[in-house]
């Protein structure tokens, strides 16, 4: 008999959760393994604070079950699971301490008043917080209020730890600083992380994977790497990062097959395609994978354009082509060089796209 592999620390059957006549999960399965960082992504209204409220045990499932550690959580209320949350607002009381912030929960633990200053004194070693004990919240900054919440959630050592858009009020330096500090943290305690986010950049930073929810379903989930470079919808391929998309349709070529699309004028080179000749399809390119250049490179995809706009990040440009159809192409250029922009092109300029066959996503839905 084949070995069972390992079994999922949270397991979510078939949950549904509707409010009246809206329904804001809907019919969601889904495995969380033991000491994985995982995301819900998605936009407002998706379903992502809903379906972590009823891990939490503040909502409960209109349909399915959820399984903690293998228990059934139907019967089991907020205080009696083995979670703690950090919310959006962090909630930190403000006339409190920084230690009595981060021991408030465990007054309730059968634990000695020494013990418990132990695990406080722990906690605050553990978020680089050790100096602030005696400070008031209003002495912090936001960056260090965010370490106080999450060494308070931390500290009853919950099996799965459940954060709210715990970056949302930070500053982007600081939000940048603080997520690797929450990668930290949760591989050296090895608990749970669920995390819900609006944020791309902060989902695909933090996780080991990524669930990207709309309509309260699951739309793609896998890791962050497969998401972005592998979309299976053009709902997904639109959501996570900047994107180029075209309309276009499956053609023989050469023995292979490519895609037409109108608006690029040449059939497309692709190096993956799940389609027939005659199939409808959208043609997909991330804007990083576009080179652009004044002298027409020798590539299997090559088009001419215009700029018509052009954007000075710092690290990067991003440049607005337009082709002889009208249609828009988005293209990002790294700037290795100091300076405004790598000479790549400037404004007005006759410029030549291009990009590799594996560059190209071909999505069907």
């Amino acid at each position: 008999m084949a070995e069972a592999g390992p079994q999922p620390f949270i397991r979510i059957a078939g949950v549904s959760k509707r409010f009246g006549g809206f329904t804001a999960v809907n019919n969601v399965s889904l495995d969380i393994m033991k000491g994985e960082m995982f995301a819900l992504l998605g936009g407002s209204g998706c379903g992502k604070t809903t379906l972590l409220r009823m891990l939490a045990g503040f909502e409960t499932a209109s349909e399915g079950r959820i399984f903690i550690d293998g228990q059934d959580m139907a019967e089991i209320p907020p205080y009696e699971r083995p979670v703690n949350m950090m919310f959006q607002s962090y909630a930190l009381f403000p006339h409190m301490t920084v230690e009595a912030n981060v021991g408030y929960g465990l007054k309730y633990e059968a634990m000695s008043k020494a013990e418990r200053g132990n695990r406080v004194q722990e906690m605050l070693e553990l978020v680089q917080l050790a100096g602030f004990a005696g400070r008031k919240p209003h002495q912090l900054s936001g960056g260090q209020r965010q370490r106080v919440a999450l060494a308070r959630a931390l500290a009853r050592q919950p099996k799965l730890l459940l954060l709210d858009e715990p970056l949302a009020a930070l500053d982007k330096k600081l939000r940048e600083q603080t997520q690797f500090e929450i990668m930290s943290i949760q591989q050296r305690t090895g608990i749970t992380f669920v995390v819900v986010t609006h944020d791309q950049e902060e989902a695909m930073t933090l996780a080991d994977r990524i669930a990207v929810m709309d309509k309260g379903a699951i739309r793609q989930l896998g890791p962050p790497a497969e998401v972005y470079e592998r979309p299976n919808s053009r709902f997904v391929a639109g959501f996570i990062g900047s994107i180029n998309m075209f309309e276009g349709e499956v053609v023989a070529d050469g023995g292979g097959l490519a895609v037409a699309a109108p608006v690029l004028g040449s059939p497309v080179q692709v190096a993956e395609i799940d389609a027939k000749p005659g199939d409808k399809v959208t043609l997909a390119i991330r804007p990083e994978k576009i080179s652009i250049s004044r002298e027409r490179p020798a590539a299997a995809n090559c088009f001419e354009g215009t700029v018509k706009d052009l954007a000075y990040f710092g690290k990067d440009s991003l440049f607005r082509v337009a082709l002889p159809s009208g249609a828009l192409v988005s293209v990002s250029s790294v700037n290795r060089e100091r300076g405004r922009n790598t000479g790549a092109a400037d404004w007005g300029e006759k410029v030549w796209l291009s990009f590799a066959p594996p560059a190209a996503i071909v999505l069907k839905d």
